[in-house]
């Protein structure tokens, strides 16, 4: 019986990691589909939610189904409560991607007010700590879970940046720009909330691994680690 209950938590495991490559597909796809300005490839990243919402009812129904029949105890109930958090978490990463793909198609066909350097760069940034605190989550990786945590402050920075851009260098020298500008600056805000959710999933997989809350406490992480 218990082998059989490790082999449904690996399948969980591999549902998670699904959902995540969908949401982080979806991500890239979008900010592509902004610099492009690209208004068929935006659509294809709103079309393409449903999936991910699908996806998310089935990890949910398949963890509530673990906990009903098995009553796990300790570190397997952290596993899995911890798999529903990172479920809710990465289908609002999709959502997120939505986000980034309407902004796409409200500067479909006009050209762009400034060349994109820091908005592809968060994209960046959030892309990987998605990916890092998934990674984290499948290897029980609380050092690599540590660093995502750590990253936020750099994606904060940047969706800083962008903002003094535009607001100071565009918008109020130009009131014009406006309708440019303000779908450039939601963009960044949709990534920057990106790297939240990577955050939240972050310590999530802290606590599962070591029973340790550091949500809203960030002095439990420690110093940061010698580069």
């Amino acid at each position: 019986m218990h082998r059989h209950f490790d082999e449904e938590l690996q399948e969980l495991k591999g549902a998670v990691m699904r959902e995540a490559s969908l949401a982080r597909q979806a991500l890239m796809k979008a900010v592509e589909a902004l610099k492009e300005r690209d208004a068929a490839a935006a659509r294809a990243v709103i079309d393409g939610d449903s999936a991910l919402d699908r996806l998310e009812l089935e990890i949910d129904e398949r963890c509530l189904d673990l906990i009903a029949r098995h009553q796990p105890m300790a570190r397997d109930l952290r596993f899995i409560t911890t798999a529903i958090r990172l479920n809710a978490e990465l289908e609002r990463i999709g959502d997120l991607a939505v986000d980034v793909a309407q902004r796409a198609l409200d500067l479909s066909g006009r050209p762009l007010l400034k060349p994109l350097v820091d908005i592809p760069r968060l994209a960046d940034l959030a892309g990987r700590m998605t990916g890092e605190a998934i990674e984290a989550f499948v290897n029980e990786d609380t050092a690599l879970a540590r660093r995502v945590v750590l990253a936020d402050p750099e994606a904060d920075a940047l969706k800083r940046a962008v903002e003094k851009e535009l607001v100071e260098d565009y918008m109020m020298k130009d009131g014009s720009t406006a309708d440019r500008a303000v779908p450039l600056l939601l963009a960044a805000r949709h990534l920057e909330r990106v790297a939240d959710h990577a955050v939240s999933m972050a310590e999530d997989i802290i606590y599962m691994v070591d029973a340790r809350v550091v949500r809203h406490h960030p002095e439990a992480l420690g110093k940061r680690p010698e580069a």
